[in-house]
């Protein structure tokens, strides 16, 4: 029994049973520890058995590991900022190919194409459908280069200062007109082939098809100031004119230079929506007169042959009809006699 009580030990690691062994609960004539246990025993983590040295260092770690996730929030924060610049970049590279691929701003500067565009309008222009090979068509507003003497040859004043930095900046990535462009804005009305004209008092004339032109500018007549034609759009090529017609001078007034007309390869896209001022967002559809039926030469064109052969193969296949006919009735004269016998 006294040696059990010897082995036992209590939660808190002080002697509760001195029994018959002496006032420290041990035989005398028991081994004391090794000094390599005592040493083992100093290194040990603290453990339930020492509880007050337990709860300090618990509370110790507390501390530090509070400390950590503080220092770990600031360092995410500053991670952010060390990525704003490059989000920036990443944004600008986007804004650049977008407007060198698909759509560009372009700011209105003058009232020629009025009421469908107000000065100080910004429009969008689509330059992604040319890389496909479509061409602008009868009734599209397009900006275009200035195929030359078109726009004065006094040079553009370029902006200067903070103001002129911020707008060259901009106008780059294709979120502000430059003011170096030398573009135009109007809408078209013949394509290559087709012929076109206007006489005093009348109406535009494409392939003898009359225009209704309800978009023109209020007071306006088609072509009273300055008629024109027929002129013989090349293929290639495009004839131009304002919505403000006695405000715009538009292919009338260039037909000195190749007729008037525009190469369509200097289009550099439709203008397919109005977005700023926000009061004024619309689309810029192409009027209904334009899908009128026989408009168009080429489809005319296109389409003789078709017709032509038509006709030319009907007769052929009356005439092999009429010819099989024939066969077949002398031939049921020819069998009925055979029959007989």
């Amino acid at each position: 029994m006294g040696d059990l009580a010897v082995g036992a030990r209590s939660g808190s690691g002080e002697g509760e049973n001195e029994g018959d062994d002496g006032p420290e609960g041990k035989r005398p004539d028991a081994p004391g520890p090794r000094p390599e246990d005592q040493i083992a025993a100093d290194d040990a983590p603290p453990t339930a058995e020492r509880g007050s040295d337990f709860s300090v260092s618990a509370g110790v770690e507390d501390d530090v590991t509070s400390e950590s996730g503080r220092t770990g929030g600031g360092g995410r924060q500053r991670s952010f900022w060390r990525e704003l610049p490059l989000l920036i970049g990443i944004a600008l590279v986007l804004a650049l190919l977008i407007k060198t691929f698909l759509v560009q701003a372009f700011s209105i500067p003058s009232n020629s194409m009025q009421n469908t565009l107000q000065v100080g309008d910004r429009v969008l222009v689509d330059k992604l459908t040319p890389w496909f090979g479509s061409e602008p068509e009868r009734g599209e507003i397009v900006v275009f280069h200035d195929p030359g003497g078109w726009l004065s040859e006094s040079p553009v004043p370029q902006p200067s200062g903070v103001g002129g930095a911020v707008q060259e900046t901009l106008s780059f990535v294709g979120l502000m007109p430059s003011a170096a462009e030398q573009d135009l804005i109007k809408r078209v009305i013949a394509v290559g082939g087709d012929t076109v004209q206007c006489s005093r008092g009348g109406q535009v004339e494409v392939n003898g098809k009359p225009l209704d032109e309800t978009y023109l500018f209020p007071g306006n007549t088609p072509c009273d100031d300055k008629p024109f034609g027929p002129v013989k759009v090349p293929e290639g090529r495009l004839w131009m004119m304002g919505d403000h017609r006695q405000d715009s001078l538009d292919s009338r007034f260039h037909q000195k230079l190749d007729a008037g007309t525009v190469p369509a390869d200097q289009v550099v896209g439709r203008a397919v929506l109005v977005a700023w001022p926000l009061t004024r967002w619309s689309t810029l559809p192409v009027p209904e007169t334009f899908e009128q039926k026989g408009l168009s030469a080429k489809a005319a064109v296109e389409s003789a042959p078709a017709v032509m052969g038509v006709a030319g193969a009907v007769p052929f296949v009356l005439w092999r009809r009429r010819r099989k006919l024939n066969a077949d009735v002398r031939t049921a004269v020819g069998a009925e006699p055979q029959s007989r016998d």
